[in-house]
Order: C-alpha cells, then structure tokens, then sequence
C-alpha cells in the first residue's frame, strides 16, 4: 500500500428532484444535478499499517461522513485486494462551503473513496463507489457518475434513468440566496408525496427527456423553474420571485436551484442573440436586487468520469484547488 488520492466534482444544485417511478412502477424519490467542473474536492489517503482499521484521523477535523466512507472503503478495498485493513490519515482541500445545497459532503466521499482506493490499487466502478457513497452517508449525489444527465435515486445510489448524452447547452448566471446562510439537511422536514406528486414529476421527467433528446434550453428552464417552484415549500427562498423575474426581464430560459441549500441560477440559452447583453443584464438586477452574483459557466460542464473516476497515485500530477475548505467567497464575474 502507498499513499493515494483521489479528486471529486462538486454541482450547483438541481435541475429536478422529486419523486418517480422506477423499472418495477415503485415510487422512488430522485433527482438530476447540474454539473459543475470546479472547484473539485482533493482526498489524499495515507495508510498506517499495523493500525486499527477503524482509526481514520481526518483533517480538517469534522468530516465524519469521509471518515466514515474511509473506513468503508478500506474494507471493501482490503476484501478485493487481499490486503490487510489498516487505518491512517486523511486529508481533505478544496471543494465548496458546505450547507450550500453544492453536493459539498458527497464530493468529500467519493475523492475519499477514490483515495482509499487508489493506496490499495483497486478499481472501483461507478456503481461501488455510488453504493459506499450512499452507505457512508445515508444519500448522495450522482457526481461519481460523467457528466451525462441522470435521474438519479440518491437513497439507494442508483440510476433510474440515462436521459441522455447532455444537457442542453446553456449559460448559467449562479447566485446565492438567503444571504448563503448553510442549509442543514437534516433539519428539513420529510416530504411526502401522493400520487399526485408523482403524476406531475413524471411529466417533468418526461419534459427533461424531451429537453435532452432535442438540446432544447427553453425546455430544460421550464422544467428546473417548476421544480424550483415546488421546492419553495420545502426550502423556500424569499428571492425566488425576483430570480424569476431576472429571467423573464432578461429573455432567460428558467431558474433553477439547489432543493437543499442556497444556491440557485438564472439559465440562458447558450446560442441566444445578444447573449452577452442578457446576461449582463440579469447580473445587473440581481445586484441592484441585493442577490450576491457567484458565478457564470457553461453547461454541459464537461465533468467526466475519465477525468474523476480512476484513482491516483500519490506523485501524479493534480490540478484543482489546493486549500482547506474556507468560508463562502463570491467569485468575480
């Protein structure tokens, strides 16, 4: 065993999330994220041999669902490769602030799984990885998939459907809400959904499908705004008004928002007339709105799992953020 390392992407909240049915007609709750490239979580793994298994020493201190997907992914790696489990050091930089809704605990779990199993040369696919994920922290982003867009089961770390090769190609003016105050996830009430629920998410599905299939932005807005809109129950944004009416003053596609934090965006049409002069104009009034302004890009993003999803070897080289995990900055635009 060697030391090892392994990177994750992080997302900007969602384009869907609700409740579906699965192959077997069972309602299953899922979602689709919207990808993002940067910033990326780093793990880097440093086995002790000889010391207990369960013994993880993290840094920075606190991340108890990496120490947990650690410890997990040391057995499973242990199991394949033969090796005997040990416990050691790990050390986590980069990534987003959490409580954001920016998938900031998953990208945490799945470059310490890739870590762990990179000091133990062992190869897990997607799927292994989504399982440990999930175990490791009760549900998880598909962001150990490519970027292809998924709806994804994130309480059971599987895929209820390939939508297709990407999302339409937009530009997405990303903000914050609620004064980017964290969102604890466990502190949110538990949805319920009737077959009401699940009627209607089935036609956004359905929609997504369609958005996908024909690279259509206009589509894939109406889709991520109702979401948006439903989700106003469960996590409301006193800003969600003035978002939607960036887009609609603007000639914007849709908003769209994490379903469990504070981040949200406006979404262009990336082939729109006067792009620039639209999304300048969002940027304008959201400021003059009082909304912070954190971000602009592109989707699809080109996150991949070519890129993310095989181990490295501690003395490969790394690209990405290399700091500790520091309070919200607003990057400029």
């Amino acid at each position: 065993m060697t030391p090892g390392s392994g990177l994750a992407p992080c997302h900007h909240g969602e384009i869907l999330q609700g409740v579906f049915a699965d192959g077997e007609g069972r309602p299953c709750r899922g979602l689709v994220t919207l990808p993002l490239a940067e910033p990326v979580t780093r793990a880097v793994f440093v086995p002790l041999p000889g010391a207990p298994a369960h013994r993880i020493a993290v840094a920075p201190a606190g991340r108890a669902k990496a120490a947990r997907a650690a410890r997990l992914a040391v057995a499973e790696c242990a199991r394949r490769s033969g090796l005997a489990a040990c416990g050691g050091r790990l050390g986590l930089s980069g990534g987003v602030p959490v409580g954001l809704g920016m998938g900031s605990s998953t990208s945490d779990v799945i470059a310490t799984v890739r870590a762990v199993a990179a000091s133990f040369a062992v190869a897990l696919s997607p799927r292994e990885v989504a399982r440990i994920a999930v175990r490791a922290e009760t549900a998880a982003d598909p962001t150990m998939l490519d970027a292809r867009p998924v709806l994804f089961a994130q309480r059971e770390g599987r895929v209820l459907e390939d939508l297709g090769p990407a999302l339409p190609a937009c530009v997405v003016v990303g903000c914050l809400t609620g004064g980017g105050r964290p969102v604890s996830t466990l502190a949110l009430p538990a949805v319920r959904y009737g077959a009401a629920d699940l009627a209607a998410f089935e036609e956004l599905r359905a929609l997504l499908r369609r958005a996908v299939a024909d690279a259509d932005p206009v589509l894939l807005g109406r889709v991520s705004t109702e979401s948006a809109r439903r989700n106003q129950s469960v996590v409301p944004k006193p800003e969600f008004g003035l978002l939607e009416e960036a887009a609609r003053r603007g000639g914007g596609a849709g908003v769209q928002v994490a379903h469990s934090g504070n981040v949200a965006g406006v979404l262009f049409d990336a082939a729109a007339p006067d792009l620039t002069e639209r999304v300048r104009d969002c940027v304008r009034r959201l400021r003059d709105s009082g909304v912070p302004v954190t971000r602009i890009f592109r989707t699809p993003s080109g996150v991949t799992e070519r890129e993310y999803g095989q181990p490295h070897l501690r003395g490969d080289r790394q690209t990405g953020p290399g700091g500790p995990r520091q309070r919200t900055r607003l990057p400029a635009v």
